[in-house]
């Protein structure tokens, strides 16, 4: 049978719940549907159903017919499989424990005075050139772009090269351009990986290149991946959380007036970013039941986030950005086997930001109704073109 549901359902934007698909969540938790280049998928969209799946082994990225795999989009990196349906978990197993020890809460809090310094330059930069500015531009790209750099010791010279690079993996709907980007980007990996080696210093390349049991290629892999989950995603959660609170002026003030709220901030924005990404996507490694619906072994399988994190079960008045909300339990970095390795970075850039933003420009607003903003098309996260700001 046909799926009469074709994706994307709402268009995503910071300031606008995404009310069509809310409407399908009170339908029932699995949907069959049709992704945006029309091939067939389950979109999962309860809470309980998608937390269990995150963690479920019986899913993956990789695909025992990856040339005829079922695709949620054009991005060679993002809407297809990935890895080597043989030995996936064990990779997965392999990439987070050499990982691990740069995202362990020891490491992070070394990493907070640096953070803060990173902070301070660009807030600098923004007072140094005046009102109005593009918050977008000043701080919510620059910050996880310079920190996740710095972790990985790309030079300061090539970062806006990973920036092209990046942007053009995440495209939807061109799969030339996101191939080229992705080709791009590994080989840029690769060479530096061949210049750690070389000369090697304090930074993550370095270390993983003392590895004996990975290769230059999979170093380059480890390292673009720190890179790609570290950048946009958290930069996709900046421009959301400052878009909102400047968008509430009361919720602005008690951030202002009270900084240590800063990471009730964080994490509200890391609840909402879920607006402006896509749906993960999954492929079951066998036949299984999913809300009472029997799944095939090699069907897509999307879970979105957005429904999980707004999921009215779960969370009260799930459409307001509530920076005030006491239990707040969202999927957004993921839940179990996959649980997002770089969380603790993120949550202490958003803090840091949150914080400095608020006690450096205590006047700001922005200069538009953050209805009006625009989002950049086709990426895998809908960050805003721009956030006007003045103060």
């Amino acid at each position: 049978m046909a799926a009469q549901i074709r994706l994307p359902l709402d268009p995503p934007h910071p300031a606008r719940p995404q009310s069509n698909l809310r409407a399908l969540q009170k339908q029932g938790a699995m949907h069959r549907i049709s992704t945006s280049v029309g091939d067939p998928a389950w979109l999962v969209t309860g809470y309980q159903e998608i937390k269990g799946l995150l963690a479920d082994t019986r899913l993956g990225r990789s695909h025992p017919d990856p040339e005829n795999a079922a695709r949620s989009g054009d991005s060679e990196l993002l809407d297809g499989p990935r890895g080597d349906f043989e030995t996936e978990h064990q990779w997965i197993a392999t990439m987070r424990s050499r990982l691990q020890p740069f995202f362990s809460p020891g490491h992070v809090k070394a990493m907070r005075s640096g953070v803060e310094k990173a902070t301070d330059v660009l807030l600098d930069r923004m007072a140094e050139q005046g009102p109005p500015a593009d918050l977008a531009d000043a701080l919510a790209l620059p910050l996880p772009r310079a920190v996740i750099s710095d972790l990985l010791g790309v030079p300061e010279e090539e970062r806006p090269l990973l920036d092209d690079w990046t942007t053009a993996v995440s495209d939807a709907a061109d799969r030339q351009r996101s191939a080229a980007g992705l080709a791009a980007l590994h080989r840029y990996g690769r060479e530096l990986v061949v210049r750690k080696r070389a000369r090697p210093a304090q930074d993550v390349i370095s270390w993983l290149c003392e590895d004996g049991a990975l290769s230059d290629d999979q170093v380059a892999q480890l390292a673009m991946g720190v890179l790609f989950a570290g950048y946009e995603t958290t930069a996709a959660a900046l421009c959301v959380g400052t878009t909102l609170l400047l968008d509430s002026r009361e919720q602005w003030r008690t951030l202002r007036d009270t900084p240590e709220s800063a990471p009730a901030v964080a994490e509200e924005s890391v609840r909402v970013v879920s607006r402006l990404l896509r749906p993960v996507i999954r492929y079951a490694r066998e036949d299984l039941e999913i809300a009472g619906v029997t799944v095939r072994r090699g069907e897509l399988v999307m879970l979105e986030i957005y429904a999980a994190s707004h999921d009215e079960a779960v969370f009260l008045e799930p459409d307001r950005f509530d920076i005030a909300r006491e239990d707040n339990p969202h999927l957004c970095f993921g839940f179990g086997l996959r649980y997002c390795i770089g969380a603790p970075l993120a949550r202490l850039e958003l803090q840091t930001a949150f914080r400095q933003l608020a006690l450096r420009f205590p006047e700001m607003r922005l200069t538009v109704p953050a209805e009006d903003l625009t989002v950049r098309p086709a990426s895998f996260a809908a960050i805003p073109t721009s956030i006007p700001v003045t103060w």
